[in-house]
């Protein structure tokens, strides 16, 4: 009876579902604000098709394709780990977990190169409005990479503890449920800016 107190319901499934339907309901907003930046990036590039050919024309691709891989490689990890769980080995979870925050920091570093590059050429978020937008778009997502990497070390920390096994494993699952939001989100916004000139 505790351990079902813990959770706020009675019934471990009804918790589960609550659960579950918070981080849906947190999503769909997600969904909304990057939307509306995506739609008011088509809308402006329609706008001013010669600024943003100039400004996609000063990406670099190889950069955002190593992103792209590295974050697709992010998704298989995290999936493993759910996996691993579900089989009821926490080591291996964690060793995943581990694994997905490192390229986790991969992506971040590589975009710290691409902004220091820019940066350095004198372009920064204000110089028109593509780079405003990209900054933007990619700014944003990268603090919802850090807020996944900070749960996914959340949850190896409490991995480490004990808390998850075969049979209680929900904020695993729905930790990779939010990293591979934040892997699909990259996935519109690499072609958005890197390759759609």
């Amino acid at each position: 009876m505790e351990a079902a107190a813990g959770h706020g319901h009675a019934d471990p499934a009804q918790a589960r579902e609550a659960a579950t339907l918070g981080l849906w309901t947190f999503l769909a907003t997600e969904v909304l604000l990057f939307g509306g930046l995506f739609t008011a990036y088509v809308v402006y590039r329609i706008r001013y098709p010669r600024m943003f050919h100039e400004g996609h024309l000063k990406l670099d691709r190889v950069l955002g394709s190593v992103n792209t891989l590295i974050l697709i490689c992010s998704s298989l990890t995290v999936a493993l780990g759910i996996v691993a769980i579900r089989r009821g080995k926490v080591r291996h979870l964690r060793r995943y977990l581990v694994l997905t925050i490192l390229l986790a920091a991969g992506f971040l570093g590589i975009k710290v190169v691409e902004y220091s590059d820019k940066f350095a050429h004198g372009i920064h978020p204000g110089t028109d409005i593509f780079f405003s937008l990209y900054f933007m778009l990619t700014g944003l997502h990268g603090l919802h990479v850090i807020a996944g990497m900070v749960v996914l070390g959340a949850v190896a920390v409490l991995a480490g503890r004990g808390m998850f096994s075969e049979g209680y494993h929900t904020p695993v699952e729905l930790s990779g449920l939010y990293w591979h939001f934040v892997d699909l989100v990259w996935i519109y916004l690499f072609p958005l800016l890197y390759l759609v000139g």
